[in-house]
């Protein structure tokens, strides 16, 4: 299983389009192949800043998720509204 952690940093002005993005795609990104699970996180000290906590079967189905309409529908809607680039990173559990 593969986990992936997306941190961003929105203008505060932007949040609220933010959620409204990532509430109208959640269930249709955990319905793509492959994805196990998904999470929204809110930095417990600057609420302009959001993770998304996702588990995937492995690196191919992530991919093949970056590479879906849907992807590219979502992430060119999220990124115009960053307030500093996005800090992305995978990891697989070791226990």
């Amino acid at each position: 299983m593969l986990l992936r952690i997306v941190r961003m940093t929105f203008d505060p002005a932007q949040t609220a389009e933010f959620l409204t993005i990532f509430r109208d795609s959640e269930a249709r990104i955990r319905q793509q192949p492959g994805c196990r699970h998904l999470e929204l996180w809110q930095d417990a000290d600057n609420p302009a800043i959001y993770c998304t906590y996702s588990q995937w079967d492995d690196a191919a189905a992530l991919d093949t998720y970056r590479k879906s309409a849907l992807f590219g529908e979502v992430w060119p809607a999220t990124k115009r509204l960053f307030a500093a680039p996005p800090v992305a990173f995978s990891v697989a559990q070791v226990l």
